[in-house]
């Protein structure tokens, strides 16, 4: 997608856009904001024209983690608000700054993260006795395998940006300044595909951590059938034969 598709993605409400908006305390969460963030995710995930979520802080952090002066109070969903939701639709995490202790937890949660090129992460609550109470004992694992996660929960340490994209930390770095905009454009590409497909796709991944290989086939099976009789996949088949016929003729670009 071009730039201007992007834009117009955003401004017909496939792209959504959710801030934490903190940035006095680097963007870190207290009861109220993590109620909110609560609020618009789940807002978010009722509105069917939304189809991709951008969660961002601001240019200095992407979230601190909780605010130890106003502890957000502790709830079904996470104390940082939407951490314990299963949404059915992908959330990007664009950040710049300090992804730190919650705040790592908090874009684990989401399903990619954009990252500037001077962003640091951690688990800085190692420092204070603050135990991962977010999901980043359970996500970080996943994400860049058991030795990396216990490495980054057992020692605290920060991690430059570059180093949590080569742990696959960090799906996207970009320069400093532009994780917004590429975390956008992103979810723009995404937004664009056919969505009955999208979210079939990734509910067979979600779906299928921790099952046995067979299981997980059998479970991939049944929901890649049901988009293959859906409404509109046929016609989603030809025109993948229109395009190949195309090339084959020298009429694709």
């Amino acid at each position: 997608m071009t730039d201007g598709d992007d834009r117009q993605a955003l401004r017909d409400g496939a792209v959504r856009v959710v801030r934490i908006g903190r940035p006095e305390r680097r963007n870190a969460i207290n009861s109220e904001t993590a109620q909110r963030l609560h609020d618009e995710l789940l807002a978010f995930e009722a509105d069917d024209d939304a189809r991709v979520a951008v969660l961002t802080g601001d240019d200095a952090a992407f979230c601190a983690g909780a605010d130890l002066k106003d502890l957000p109070r502790f709830r079904p969903s996470g104390p940082l608000g939407p951490t314990r939701l299963q949404l059915s639709k992908p959330v990007i995490a664009a950040v710049e700054g300090w992804c730190v202790a919650g705040g790592l937890e908090l874009a684990c949660w989401c399903d990619l993260r954009v990252a500037g090129e001077s962003a640091r992460f951690g688990c800085l609550e190692r420092r204070w006795g603050v135990p991962l109470m977010d999901g980043g004992t359970q996500r970080l694992p996943r994400i860049v395998g058991l030795g990396r996660a216990l490495d980054l929960i057992l020692t605290g340490r920060e991690v430059p940006a570059p180093e949590a994209h080569a742990i696959g930390l960090v799906d996207r770095l970009v320069p400093d300044g532009t994780a917004l905009d590429a975390a956008v454009e992103l979810a723009g590409q995404i937004a664009a595909f056919p969505w009955r497909c999208v979210v079939s796709d990734r509910r067979a991944v979600y779906d299928g951590l921790g099952l046995s290989l067979e299981a997980g086939l059998a479970m991939e099976d049944r929901l890649g059938q049901e988009v293959v009789f859906a409404d509109g996949f046929l016609a989603g088949v030809e025109r993948f034969g229109q395009h190949q016929r195309a090339r084959r003729e020298g009429g694709a670009k």
